[in-house]
């Protein structure tokens, strides 16, 4: 029998009408690896995403003793023991200011994800997640996904000034985005296009024409205007492509039912539940290829957590309460700092649930979790505290590394590199840097 693909269809009518029907995903698809697929080459995709939770960390129950591999768990992340082997911990590295005022809750949040010192949220420049998707996120329905559980629409993912990509922050809204109308089961037996699809992509190919020839006669600053607004053209038009043909069987992809309704608000118990029916939505997207780009917002940079039966907010008792003298922290402060570290764990727990190639599908992502400052009381942007899950066989992991005020741009740096992307510096002024991490890159 001649090579065969996981894109191979049976094709045939119904009718009088045209069907395909897809394959499986068979052992003769793979490499002996289970890494990719034989007959192309193909390996199984890496994804990229973020997860953020706000108001920094209690350093002496976050950042181990020792650098390396041999390092202790700190009491908050004991949680995170199950996942020793695929976290990189990172502590001292910084946001530099280069002059520039520190805006609370802001600047470190956007200068780790952008490499330039800002002020505000008018950063002229993609965040480290665009760059990724750019690179990685054509062939998929969504260029990326972002959620925020914590009951607030916002967003830290941004292509240009004063323009986040929304977030959903409904758990029900998230399915019925991903797997409501337009989701097409990778496993279905049976696939038609749409003929709604087929029009809209009609259309936008009829005026691509008009477009190129538009761009040649505009000045510069009106074409790159005009680069910005047709990227979400362009955008719309790859994913009406993709609804134009078969989806890739997918192996263990089971359709998710919808989520019950939840109370969206900043309780902490009640964000606890949010995050985690939707990390488990967002695992099955990724699973099933509608994205390979994802941003989570646990809680905002202002935290808005609270106990239950409380108004009192994260980020507020970050300013108001006493360092206990016995302690010699806050107390509810390391509280709500502890259970950040428990919601992250979780959120592994959701991509580790899912088997995946001869791994998970944690093995083939890539998560850079951070937060958006290191002590919230002093708005410090020194030593923000970062991660990085997963990994595949691009990333390595295992470790502890201390920045010793190292630019957190070498972090992005390397992200960067590790998922494939061609790039040798970043960053502006003080952050910017050619210092690979080397440690981190397998």
């Amino acid at each position: 029998m001649s090579k065969i693909s996981r894109r191979t269809l049976l094709r045939g009518a119904v009718r009088g009408a045209a069907v395909s029907v897809a394959l499986p995903l068979l052992n003769c698809f793979l490499n002996d690896g289970g890494k990719a697929f034989a007959a192309t080459g193909q390996r199984i995709p890496l994804r990229f995403g973020t997860w953020v939770w706000g108001c920094g960390f209690i350093p002496e129950k976050w950042i181990p003793a020792t650098t390396g591999s041999a390092y202790v768990m700190p009491e908050h992340l004991v949680p995170l023991e199950p996942y020793r082997d695929q976290l990189a911990l990172f502590s001292g590295f910084d946001v530099k200011l280069d002059g520039v005022p520190n805006k609370p809750h802001i600047t470190g949040c956007f200068g780790l994800r952008t490499g330039i010192p800002v002020p505000d949220t008018n950063v002229k420049a993609p965040t480290l997640d665009v760059l990724v998707s750019d690179a990685i996120g054509r062939d998929t329905r969504f260029r990326s996904l972002e959620i925020s559980t914590s009951g607030i629409q916002r967003s830290y993912s941004y292509r240009t000034a004063g323009s986040p990509n929304p977030s959903e922050i409904s758990p029900l809204a998230l399915y019925q985005r991903i797997f409501g109308e337009g989701f097409q089961d990778p496993n279905s037996m049976a696939f038609k296009p749409d003929p709604h699809y087929m029009v809209h992509h009609s259309v936008l190919s009829a005026v691509a024409d008009d477009r190129q020839r538009l761009m040649k006669i505009v000045g510069a600053e009106d074409r790159q205007r005009l680069d910005e607004y047709f990227t979400s053209v362009r955008q719309l038009e790859q994913q009406l492509a993709l609804q134009l043909e078969p989806p890739a069987p997918v192996e263990n992809f089971v359709m998710p039912g919808a989520p019950p309704e939840v109370t969206l608000d900043s309780e902490m118990e009640n964000v606890m539940t949010t995050h985690r029916l939707m990390a488990g939505l967002l695992a099955r997207a990724l699973q099933c290829n509608q994205t390979r780009v994802f941003n989570v917002l646990f809680s905002d940079t202002t935290s808005n957590l609270r106990r239950s039966g409380t108004t009192t907010t994260h980020h507020t008792l970050t300013h108001e309460e006493p360092v206990d003298p016995q302690l010699g922290y806050q107390r509810e402060v390391g509280w709500f700092a502890q259970r950040s570290m428990v919601a992250w764990r979780e959120f592994l727990d959701e991509l580790a649930a899912i088997p995946e190639g001869d791994g998970t599908l944690l093995d083939n992502c890539v998560v850079l979790a951070h937060s958006d400052c290191s002590i919230a009381k002093a708005h410090a942007v020194e030593g923000i505290p970062a991660m990085v899950a997963g990994g595949g066989d691009r990333i390595r992991t295992g470790f502890h590394m201390a920045g010793k005020g190292d630019p957190v741009s070498r972090l992005g740096l390397t992200l960067q590199q590790g998922m494939g992307i061609q790039v040798e510096r970043w960053g502006t002024l003080s952050m910017d840097t050619n210092r690979t991490i080397t440690e981190l890159l397998a």
